[in-house]
Order: C-alpha cells, then structure tokens, then sequence
C-alpha cells in the first residue's frame, strides 16, 4: 500500500511534492522495521535530499529526515554515521527551536543512545 500510494502521488504530484516526501518517509519507516534497512536507508537518502531543496537544510521537518535517516544508521550498526547525524539535528534543534523543545529533547536523547551503542559495541570487541 505504502509503494502504491508513493508511485502515485510521484506521478501526480511529482518526485519532489511535500506530500510525495511523506510518501516516501512512510515507505522508508515501514522498510526499517521490516529490517529491510538498505532499502530503507535509500528512501530515507531520498527523502532527506528532497527535504532540503525543498524546505531547506534547517526547516524542522528537514531535521527529522535526518534524524530518520540516522536511525535507520543506527540499526545497521553504522554508528559513527549516525552519531554525526544525530548531532548536527541536535545543535540544529538547540540553535532554531530551543534547547527545550520536544524535537531538541528527543535529539539528545537519540544522541545518547547511539553513543551508548557504539560504547557497547567498542566494550564487546575487547
């Protein structure tokens, strides 16, 4: 359902409509927690890129795409990745909405998760 609804609103409203980048987003989330994560991860990418033409690098919206991206990072284990993007969103966040902004919150706390997993993972290969 989720395909059918991106190729179509691609089709009608085009690749780069608000609306086709939700379509994509909705797609690339439900391909992450089917563990379907390079897929996953190239909507995201996509989505990400048209975020920023669009809206531009530091619209909120924008900074949830990469936070979406860097999540699905997380998952594949690519933590140095996501650590950088999940940092960039969260001086964003502190810088255009405020350190005590809900979005700013949950930046920190997605910062500190990943830290937390690329620690545990740099303690078990010892």
């Amino acid at each position: 359902m989720n395909r059918r609804t991106l190729e179509g609103h691609e089709k009608i409203l085009g690749p780069d409509h608000p609306t086709t980048l939700t379509s994509l987003n909705n797609l690339a989330l439900v391909l992450k927690s089917q563990g379907k994560y390079d897929e996953s991860e190239a909507m995201h990418r996509r989505e990400l890129e048209g975020c920023e033409n669009i809206l531009g690098p530091d619209h909120p919206d924008t900074l949830i795409s990469v936070s979406n991206l860097a999540s699905v990072l997380q998952s594949q284990g690519k933590y140095k990745e996501s650590e950088t993007l999940h940092q960039h969103t969260l001086e964003q966040c502190k810088k255009i909405l405020g350190p005590d902004h809900p979005n700013t919150q949950l930046s920190a706390n997605n910062l500190a998760t990943v830290r937390r997993l690329q620690r545990d993972s740099d303690d078990s290969e010892t």
